[in-house]
């Protein structure tokens, strides 16, 4: 029974955050890029974490992990790691930084690094 429930609670959250929050969040960025003045890269990589996080995208955006379904904290820890690696490698990247700066902000929020979401 302690199984059925910690199933439950872990289906109701990705990573941190609770699951309606993380879709809210999704869905304000996707209405701001899709307005008149579109989305920035920063923005671009945000929306494409949370969608990565929601169990939405291919494959993770900065590695290209795959996830069966919604992602665990361990995968979507690892994919902050990885951003973070591509962030202070400098011009050698193969993402915009801003991109990439997108998508860490967005996944060290969902994993509760930081309050401060994109």
């Amino acid at each position: 029974m302690t199984t059925q429930r910690a199933d439950q609670f872990d289906s109701d959250r990705i990573g941190t955050r609770p699951r309606a929050e993380v879709k809210r969040r999704h869905d304000a960025l996707e209405a701001d890029s899709l307005g008149p003045h579109g989305g920035t890269q920063l923005s671009k990589g945000a929306l494409t974490g949370y969608q990565w996080a929601l169990g939405r995208g291919d494959g993770a955006p900065v590695t290209g992990a795959v996830a069966e379904s919604t992602p665990d904290l361990d995968l979507l820890t690892a994919e902050v790691d990885a951003a973070t690696v591509q962030l202070e490698a400098g011009p050698q990247q193969t993402l915009p930084r801003d991109y990439t700066q997108g998508v860490h902000d967005a996944l060290a929020w969902v994993c509760g690094h930081t309050d401060d979401s994109p």
